[in-house]
């Protein structure tokens, strides 16, 4: 497995080490991994637990946005950055679960034997633990947007998932694009399956995204995805032999 394991932050300054500490032991049987920590502006102190955070784990590389550009930007940085061509994504906040991402990759691998094209294995958090607005809210946005995309995905939201660096980069970029990228990819001929993983309770901090700002934001992103859908095509390409 050679994986970049890329992590956007905001303000997430007490999660920080944790949870690079369990990624490093997660990864310790891969061919080779690097950590890519994406801090988006923040304004505590997580620029400076990353930076002493360099000298105590090698395999970390830390890129900082001077201003808050949003996630779907630092998850761009990020996989731009990348050296490996697998990418596993994971929320900043602790709530995913590392130990998920061999997991993953395997069931990627053996799947892509069976399907074609296959681009991502996106985390399906079936048992989460948020409070229950949160977990209604987030039902009705999935079951919507489903619906109106056909994108087969029953959980975008979950910040964990494994996917290919360069197809992701051929993806039209937006602003909130992560949440949309299974659609995203049927549009560009490729395929996603989601996989249950491990989902936690919070133990530091708070959520830096409201729920209002999240559905005006979705209703938007939304709307431009539909758009994007429907003028997208998808040539049979043959290339034509000498005789």
């Amino acid at each position: 497995m050679k994986i970049s394991v890329v992590v956007p932050v905001h303000n997430e300054a007490d999660n920080i080490i944790p949870l690079i500490e369990e990624i490093v032991n997660t990864m310790s049987t891969a061919q080779a991994y690097e950590i890519i920590y994406v801090d988006d502006g923040s304004n505590d102190q997580t620029a400076a637990v990353l930076k002493q955070a360099l000298h105590d784990f090698k395999a970390l590389r830390v890129i900082r946005h001077q201003q808050s550009c949003g996630q779907s930007t630092a998850i761009y940085t990020g996989v731009k950055a990348a050296n490996y061509p697998w990418i596993a994504t994971l929320d900043g906040d602790g709530q995913n679960d590392p130990a998920d991402i061999p997991r993953l990759y395997e069931v990627l691998m053996r799947e892509r034997e069976t399907t074609s094209n296959l681009w991502m294995v996106a985390g399906w958090r079936n048992k989460r633990y948020d409070s229950a607005w949160r977990l209604f809210s987030s039902k009705v946005a999935n079951g919507v947007r489903s619906r109106l995309l056909g994108d087969n995905t029953p959980d975008t939201g979950c910040g964990l998932k494994i996917f290919s660096r360069d197809r992701f980069l051929e993806l039209p970029y937006f602003d909130h694009m992560h949440r949309f990228l299974p659609a995203l990819i049927l549009r560009a001929g490729g395929h996603v399956i989601s996989e249950p993983v491990n989902h936690r309770s919070r133990t530091n901090g708070y959520s830096k995204y409201g729920t209002l700002d999240r559905l005006w934001a979705g209703l938007i992103d939304l709307s431009g995805v539909i758009w994007l859908q429907k003028r997208a095509k998808l040539p049979v390409i043959k290339e034509v032999e000498r005789d």
